[in-house]
Order: structure tokens, then C-alpha cells, then sequence
């Protein structure tokens, strides 16, 4: 067995179980009973879905991938930095 050959199937299973846990974290997104379980569970989501951007892009040899990635990242920290703020005090802004 190859070198290559390990690499697409350790790729392959990482993808289908970022998958599963994206599908996972958009079931407590919707059926968290607290708001406060579902801005964490967003917060996992995109944490989520940047690893399966990361994989793909390791997977493909694309680099856009990996910008795609860091937008994610910015994007889903400002997100939760906001709804943590709105959650804790009512209003996002001062």
C-alpha cells in the first residue's frame, strides 16, 4: 500500500466525518433548548466547517480553499463575539 494511497483514504475518512459532525451540530442548532447551546453549537459548526474546507483543499492541492477557510474563521469569530455580546447585554452594539 502506498504512501498516496493511505493519504486519500485518511483524507476521505476525515471529510465524511466533518461531514457527520456538521450534520450533528445543525441538529442542536435546531433543537438546542437554550439559545445559549445554540450559538455554541454554531460556534462549533463553522469551526467545523473550516477543518472541511482545510481537508478538501489538502485533498485537491487548491489553494483557494485554504482562503476560503481563514474567511471562515474570521467570520465565524466575529459571529460569535456578537451573539455571545447580544446574549449577554441585549444589544451588539453600544
Amino acid at each position: 500500500m502506498s504512501a498516496q494511497l493511505i493519504l486519500e483514504y485518511a483524507l476521505s475518512y476525515a471529510q465524511i466525518a466533518m461531514v457527520l459532525a456538521i450534520g450533528l451540530t445543525s441538529w442542536r442548532v435546531l433543537r438546542g433548548p437554550r439559545a445559549q447551546d445554540r450559538v455554541l453549537a454554531i460556534d462549533t459548526m463553522y469551526i467545523n466547517a473550516m477543518l472541511l474546507f482545510l481537508l478538501i483543499g489538502m485533498g485537491n492541492g487548491n489553494v483557494f480553499f485554504f482562503e476560503g477557510a481563514l474567511v471562515i474563521a474570521v467570520l465565524g469569530f466575529v459571529t460569535t463575539v456578537c451573539a455571545a455580546k447580544f446574549l449577554m447585554r441585549g444589544e451588539v452594539i453600544e
